[in-house]
């Protein structure tokens, strides 16, 4: 059938069948039948795209179809298993979804109907416990947990019929310290409060994709204040820029060549046209709607439109990034794998070359290395002239929930043990996990600090004492902003600073227990001769008092004595 018939009817055919499941009585049963399902999607869809019956659209929108299909049967079949076991009432029906209250929201590439062949679904689930259909003596935050367990077992879990879709749960607000479903006002205040301007950007694609549609479409219009800002001071604008400045590759492997290629992440990657049309969206979009449109080459349309964009620019960028997919759908075609990557071997290169058409190797490399470096190009003109946040060592990405593959490899060139453990405590602070981040403008200004902080530590030659004692100090503070605004006006007292932290553990102790401390360097004798200080005539009724003032002056005095010789020989 899925050879000789129509590729939209057979296709039609496919979702009728997922959609069927969400009926079917036994979990197994649904579980395989899914399965064999993706399967038969898999073959219409290489079928269809490289015999060109379907264009880049169709492909995309057969398999964010069937992600729906899917995950709305997933979970009818979760709801069946509660209800099975006493924790829910009953399977909901119509636009109330299988649990009404429930809803999946879908993010990134799955909301914006360009998912890839073989791809994760990403989408978060929130519910309204009031609404719920929850069975006495059960919470409804269990039950919402069980329900999203349910759905790994249903779609990711691989059997011998291998598995339907990888999910992604962690765009969800906070994800190392929420739940897996969270509930509606919880997800509402994080957004309000620490919400970040990488995750107005996810929000851009989010639709509702499974459940309960009616729940799912107000929570999505509440959040359409924090998506799109009509007002933006410099400081939101520059941290939006920041999206965009922070990707910068190692000045020394400064090619762009097909050959291991990273057609995603990499630059002139479809990051870097994403990024181009998603932070232009966030700065634009607040006060002309024309530009929210959640699809990226219908974005840089209506950017090109509205004159933002030039028509030559959105022209090879459109087309730029349809090949991009392209190849990357190839590549995945070969052995169903979640690479983005051409391959380094000139053999298996070859075969992502014969599904694109191309039996010349040389030529087909030299096309996608224009290709990078023209893309590349056109990212690096948007927003020329701001302030830098990489390092001459590479990228500092901190945007999103996962490890950026590159910026590991600036942590490590820099010389940090564990870039992993320093990208976390970054990611973290970014959510605000710390008072001097709590605040929107606190984050901001910690966007700009970030990669002078790696910097400053990788300068004193030893960078884990000097990041670890920084840590120390930065998460005791009570307020960031002060601080922060400090040490970006006076870089070369932060560069001090960081070095104390290196080499001086004492000294590094005394500031993380006292920020106060800092006040000292800012006077100007402070690295002058230490003269005498003068003493206020002790008060013989106040012993307490004289002793308090005697303990601050020694104090003080041992953190100015200490502070230069804390320094390392070369810098004194």
């Amino acid at each position: 059938m899925i050879l000789s018939g129509d590729a939209d009817q057979t296709l039609a055919t496919i979702l009728s069948q997922a959609e069927a499941i969400a009926a079917e009585p036994d979990f197994e049963t649904a579980r395989r039948v899914l399965r064999e399902l993706k399967a038969d999607l898999h073959l219409l869809t290489a079928i269809s795209d490289l015999g060109g019956v379907w264009d880049l659209d169709q492909v995309t929108g057969a398999l964010t179809r069937f992600a729906d299909a899917v995950l709305h049967a997933a979970l009818a079949q979760a709801v069946r298993q509660e209800v099975a076991r006493g924790a829910l009432t009953h399977v909901g029906e119509g636009a109330g979804g299988p649990a009404p209250g429930l809803f999946c929201v879908a993010m990134g590439k799955h909301g914006a109907f360009e998912l890839n062949y073989s791809s994760d679904i990403d989408f978060s689930i929130f519910y309204a416990p009031e609404k719920l259909p929850v069975a006495d003596g059960h919470e409804p935050q269990a039950v919402a947990v069980r329900i999203a367990n349910h759905l790994g077992r249903i779609l990711q879990e691989r059997t011998g019929d291998g598995y339907v879709f990888r999910i992604d749960l962690r765009l969800r607000p906070d994800p190392s310290s929420t739940p897996p479903a969270m509930p509606v006002d919880a997800a509402m205040d994080y957004y309000e409060s620490v919400g970040q301007n990488w995750e107005r950007a996810a929000h851009i694609k989010a639709r509702i994709a499974a459940g309960d549609l009616a729940e799912g479409r107000a929570f999505l219009e509440g959040l359409q204040p924090f998506i799109w800002r009509r007002n933006l001071d410099f400081a939101a604008i520059a941290d939006i820029h920041s999206i965009k400045r922070q990707i910068h590759t190692y000045k020394v492997d400064d090619r762009l060549t097909a050959k291991g290629a990273d057609l995603k992440l990499g630059r002139g990657g479809i990051r870097e046209i994403e990024f181009f049309v998603q932070t232009q969206q966030l700065i634009l979009g607040g006060r002309q709607p024309d530009l929210r449109s959640p699809r990226t080459l219908d974005a840089l349309q209506a950017l090109a439109a509205a004159g933002h964009v030039t028509p030559e620019d959105a022209a090879w960028l459109t087309q730029a990034y349809k090949d991009l997919r392209a190849l990357e759908h190839r590549a995945q075609m070969i052995a169903d794998d979640q690479t983005h990557k051409l391959p380094e071997s000139d053999v298996e290169r070859k075969k992502v070359a014969a599904l694109s058409g191309e039996a010349n190797l040389r030529v087909f490399d030299a096309a996608v290395g224009k290709m990078l470096k023209g893309v590349n190009l056109r990212y690096g003109r948007l927003f020329a002239g701001e302030e830098a946040l990489s390092s001459r060592f590479g990228s500092l990405v901190f945007t999103g929930v996962e490890d950026d593959p590159e910026t590991l490899a600036t942590l490590k060139r820099m010389g940090f043990s564990n870039p992993e453990r320093v990208a976390a405590t970054i990611r973290g602070w970014h959510h605000g996990h710390i008072a001097a981040t709590r605040t929107e403008r606190g984050r901001e200004l910690f966007t700009r600090l970030a990669p002078r902080l790696l910097d400053a530590a990788n300068a004193t030659g030893a960078p884990d004492q000097a990041f670890n004692r920084f840590s120390d100090f930065f998460s005791r503070l009570s307020s960031g902003v002060q601080i922060q605004s400090l040490f970006l006006a006076q870089p070369r007292l932060f560069e001090l600073i960081v070095e104390v932290m290196a080499f001086a553990p004492r000294l590094a102790a005394t500031l993380a227990k006292r920020p106060t401390a800092l006040d000292a360097l800012l006077d100007p004798t402070f690295f002058g001769p230490i003269e005498t200080p003068a003493v206020a005539p002790w008060d013989p009724e106040d012993f307490e008092g004289a002793m308090d003032a005697a303990r601050r002056l020694f104090r003080d005095q041992s953190f100015r004595i200490g502070v230069p010789w804390a320094r390392p020989a070369r810098a004194r």
